[in-house]
């Protein structure tokens, strides 16, 4: 059995990478690293944002399955599990609090580093605003504005929501180092840098701009864009365009310093995976940061397999091997579990909904997005399914689009009315997976989190 390390990145965009044709050079190393891999061109994340997007990631299951994706139901297996349970020891190292032990993320890892406890000293001092003062009270409301005013009038952060690349990097290659006599052995990171807010340092920032931008201004510049996106002007949208590839090519770097070391402590023939959660809106419909709308900027992710196949890159699109090559099939990252699984020679979890990308007939035909409203007095729900050729959404108030992507790929023209028998076709589909939905549905009963869980979300504009 081969050891396994599975890299994702919080809200990285495929086409921002260079391997996926960007003009800028954002991933040098991971491009170095798709030379010698199983590059996925046309893949696609199965949800818009990283709470509904992980269970189909770690567990191969839609978001909306099992109760939705408020917890990770005993229904599901994770990927750790399947490999725990083939003789893997596992760890998990993030600070997305979305995916912390307190929503099962941590069910299969042997080490789980989640930041839930760790947060920085003024996270703690806002926190302890929130748990120890009465939220009516006067006291509470002075120092909870004077936070807010904090952030809004100069730009700086009270309090860090996730822990940077670097020091994710250091505390995954102590348990890397400490596990180098024995495997096989699975390691998953994700990295949240490349999510708003955008404060890259400063050298990273020069690489795509004269002038470095400093925290206090991209702060308040990250504030204009989720308040009022309308008011952002062409120049100010560059800035945040500088920033975002700024923070890519800094998690470029610290990817490449886990995984020299990872191979250095391991062998060559570690298997290595690399993904995205979601994409980012950058005002291609409006928007910025990434919500429910199921464009290809926040569905479309980066995706490469690197085996440990040495040798020239032979892009041919025909590789059902495994080996290095630049595939155009469709996939979902509902087939990344199973692909993994493969790869370490383990059967299958019978709850993985996705198929493995080295099955010689593998042939993906659409995917699904799924979100619902978290509100449990809502039953809101939204839904996209993508083919080769088509996209139609459909909103939880009945609104439907469709899209013809060969001839508009940016979405911009809706064809639902012009295209009824195409339409037809996508509503029985679409029944046919609310069905699925409907015949794993379970209670979960009700989902808590405590304050300093919900303030630290907030900090990256979150809402629970």
């Amino acid at each position: 059995m081969r050891d396994v390390v599975l890299v994702t990145v919080d809200s990285l965009r495929a086409d921002h990478v260079g391997w996926q044709g960007y003009d800028r050079e954002t991933t040098p190393n991971l491009d170095e690293l798709a030379d010698e891999a199983r590059v996925f061109s046309r893949a696609f994340a199965h949800a818009c944002s990283t709470r509904p997007s992980f269970p189909s990631i770690l567990t191969s299951s839609y978001a909306l399955m099992y109760g939705g994706f408020e917890r990770l139901s005993a229904d599901r297996t994770t990927l750790a599990e399947a490999l725990s349970r083939g003789g893997y020891r596992t760890a998990g190292f993030h600070s997305n609090l979305y995916l912390s032990a307190d929503f099962g993320y941590d069910r299969g890892f042997d080490a789980f580093y989640d930041s839930r406890t760790d947060p920085s000293v003024t996270a703690k001092a806002r926190n302890a605003v929130k748990r120890n003062l009465d939220s009516d009270g006067l006291v509470y409301r002075t120092l909870q504005g004077l936070f807010n005013a904090t952030e809004k009038r100069t730009g700086i952060e009270v309090g860090s929501p996730y822990v940077d690349a670097a020091e994710l990097t250091d505390l995954a290659l102590e348990w890397v180092r400490d596990e180098a006599e024995e495997g096989p052995r699975f390691l998953w990171v994700h990295y949240m840098d490349v999510h708003h807010p955008y404060v890259p340092p400063a050298d990273y920032q020069r690489r795509f701009r004269d002038d470095p931008v400093s925290d206090r201004d991209a702060v308040q510049l990250r504030r204009k864009m989720l308040e009022a996106p309308e008011d952002v002007t062409d120049g100010e949208r560059q800035t945040l365009l500088d920033l975002y590839d700024a923070e890519i090519a800094y998690v470029d770097r610290e990817v490449d310093r886990l995984l020299e070391a990872v191979r250095s402590a391991w062998g060559d023939d570690t298997v290595v995976a690399f993904t995205a959660d979601h994409g980012e809106e950058f005002a291609d419909h409006g928007g910025f940061s990434h919500s429910a709308t199921f464009y290809d900027e926040v569905l479309h992710v980066p995706f490469l397999l690197a085996d440990g196949t040495s040798g020239e890159p032979d892009r041919t699109n025909e590789q059902p091997d495994g080996t290095s090559g630049e595939s155009d099939d469709l996939v979902g990252l509902l087939d990344l579990a199973p692909t993994l699984v493969d790869c370490a020679g383990l059967a299958r979890p019978d709850a993985f909904e996705g198929s493995s990308l080295l099955d010689d007939d593998f042939d993906r035909s659409e995917v699904i997005a799924e979100w619902a409203d978290t509100d449990p007095e809502s039953e809101a729900r939204r839904y996209a399914i993508r083919s080769e050729d088509w996209k139609y959404v459909r909103l939880d108030d009945g609104t439907e689009r469709l899209f013809a992507l060969p001839s508009d790929p940016g979405e911009r023209n809706d064809v639902v009315d012009a295209m009824p028998e195409v339409a037809d076709e996508f509503r029985a589909r679409l029944r046919d997976h609310r069905k699925l939905l409907a015949e794993t549905n379970r209670d979960l009963g009700d989902v808590r989190m405590e304050e300093d869980v919900a303030e630290r979300l907030r900090l990256l504009g979150y809402q629970e």
